[in-house]
């Protein structure tokens, strides 16, 4: 009888420690998952976010990936700092503007080294030619302390105008956008890929600034801009440095991916509904923008002294502080990637 006891015991607290390992282990797991916002995925500048997810490179690096969508990166930038998502897709520009305000985010993979936006000007409003026209107009941001905000307000200063001159409306992109310039609530506004095509199409807009290339960002801005990037904050990257690797691993063969198929291949991994109704139309929006996404993940050299003088034209928040750019990106795990 005690025998058998004994192994009844044995059995059960077997059973209890199986099962505890179990449960740590589901904990674990659960824990591991990576919560990475993008502000506004279905917009082609944050293209490798939802590519890297349809190609499967996440799950080929192990990783619990879930993307969430918010329409302005100002948003996504609030929740990464409120700590609900571990990782932004968003402008770097929120990496220096953020460190003027005391708090570290690092770039860990640069996307693309031009901002992929365009100022885009309604059909009813033909006397606006240049930023210096926009005074006592009402121009449209994905939202306010955006980067489209930023470019903006860089582009109304550097034309002369000053605080109080224009006015920045938050519209998000896509159908807002376009919606509030039907309506004439903003005469102008500066938006991205597949908004700029669906209202040139239409005629309902025209470009008045294009920043979809290298060269045309050089002209419109004085120096490369480095743009989309997968952004965390650096406290979390210096301690979870193997699953940042595994994030650049994945978004450098992404990257690679783009550079290395035509458009038409790349937008047949995209969902379908990004298309919104025009196929064509985003495939050639792609095939012509697509130079603005970098080859391996790295930062352009010359591209954080072009944002910081962009942000110290304008933002109070940045003029007069000693802003260490090398606190505000890393190439650490891009060089690292096979």
């Amino acid at each position: 009888m005690r025998c058998t006891r004994a192994l009844l015991h044995s059995a059960a607290v077997f059973a209890f420690l199986a099962g505890a390992a179990m449960a740590t282990a589901t904990l674990a797991n659960a824990s591991d998952k990576i919560t990475i916002m993008v502000g506004g995925y279905e917009k082609q500048i944050y293209l490798p976010a939802k590519l890297a997810e349809t190609l499967g490179y996440f799950k080929e690096e192990g990783l619990d990936v879930e993307l969430l969508n918010e329409a302005a990166g100002v948003d996504a930038e609030n929740q990464l700092l409120a700590g609900a998502v571990q990782g932004v897709v968003g402008f770097y520009d929120h990496c220096v503007d953020l460190q003027a305000k005391g708090k570290f985010v690092e770039s860990i993979v640069q996307f693309s080294q031009a901002p992929g936006e365009v100022v885009l000007v309604s059909s009813k409003h033909p006397e606006i030619n240049a930023p210096s026209d926009f005074k006592g107009k009402t121009i449209g941001v994905t939202g306010l302390g955006s980067s489209t905000n930023f470019l903006t307000l860089y582009m109304a200063s550097k034309a002369g105008l000053q605080s109080g001159d224009v006015v920045t409306v938050p519209v998000g992109a896509g159908g807002t956008f376009i919606a509030a310039m039907q309506q004439d609530q903003i005469q102008a506004g500066m938006t991205t890929e597949p908004t700029i095509s669906r209202m040139v199409k239409t005629g309902e807009a025209s470009v008045l600034v294009d920043m979809r290339t290298v060269e045309s960002t050089r002209k419109a801005l004085g120096g490369t801009y480095p743009a989309a990037s997968l952004y965390m904050e650096s406290a979390w990257v210096d301690e979870h440095k193997e699953e940042a690797q595994k994030l650049a691993n994945a978004f450098v063969k992404t990257l690679k991916f783009i550079n290395t198929h035509s458009a038409a291949e790349i937008a047949e991994k995209m969902p379908k509904d990004f298309y919104v109704g025009d196929k064509d139309g985003y495939v050639n929006a792609l095939e012509a923008g697509k130079g603005m996404f970098t080859p391996d993940g790295v930062m352009p050299e010359d591209g954080p002294k072009t944002v910081l003088a962009v942000l110290s034209e304008f933002s109070k928040n940045v003029q007069g502080k000693q802003i260490d750019l090398s606190k505000t990106y890393t190439t650490e795990f891009v060089k690292n990637v096979k």
